[in-house]
């Protein structure tokens, strides 16, 4: 189960570790110069113990670098509601819809911070228990520059959706959980059901049984 918007090229990448050499960055050379020193870039292959520690680093990564994260997407089990993939992207993708009511006059519009970017990386949870970056768009369609102001408003809006995530995260956890507490349960009272249902036909069948018995005991004493 696939959670937020993506086009049909971006579907494909939840089923498949392999991307266009355009647009993804190899295990080769990967670090990036900015002020203040050198920054390890992702790139495919890399590997994580963890989902926190996954978004940690492209949070750092992109702090250093200069843009914010915005949580793109997110694939879940659909047997036990487990996140199986995550999606981050630049908080720049996408467009802001129009302003112009369908009543009244246009708008003024504000500035939109969505400029169609497309960078973004992809993780995914492995059969070995890692998390492991599968995709990674690097390039970015606007300027690497935020400042100290704009940054700090929009990661602390961003903080929020992260904490709203995790709590929504949790919570599907803990409906799985109790989801499969109540199939158990049903399992089990289903289970109780049949064996009761067959305490009762034995019952009703020995009852019978001896209705019948005393019938034909009735009727030799009778002599009949």
């Amino acid at each position: 189960m696939v959670e937020g918007n993506a086009g049909e090229s971006e579907r494909d990448d939840w089923n498949s570790r392999e991307s266009d050499e355009d647009d993804v960055i190899k295990g080769d050379n990967n670090t990036r110069s900015v002020e203040g020193g050198e920054v390890l870039e992702p790139y495919v292959g890399m590997e994580f113990e963890s989902e926190d520690d996954a978004r940690r680093f492209y949070n750092e990564y992109a702090r250093r670098v200069g843009f914010v994260v915005r949580i793109m997407q997110r694939r879940r089990s659909e047997i036990d509601g487990r996140t199986l993939a995550r999606r981050l992207g630049c908080n720049k993708q996408g467009f802001s819809p129009n302003t112009k009511g369908k009543i009244g006059p246009e708008r003024k519009p504000r500035p939109s911070a969505r400029e169609g970017c497309k960078a973004t990386i992809l993780f995914k949870l492995e059969k070995s228990g890692k998390w492991v970056v599968t995709r990674f768009v690097k390039e970015h369609n606007h300027p690497l520059v935020v400042t100290a102001q704009e940054y700090t408003n929009v990661r602390d809006k961003d903080k929020k959706i992260q904490e709203l995530a995790q709590e929504l995260q949790r919570q599907e956890e803990l409906c799985a959980a109790y989801r499969e507490r109540l199939i158990n349960l049903l399992a089990n009272v289903e289970k109780q059901a049949e064996n009761l249902s067959s305490k009762v036909l034995a019952v009703v069948e020995n009852v019978r049984k001896a209705e019948a018995e005393a019938l034909n005991e009735a009727l030799t004493l009778s002599g009949i």
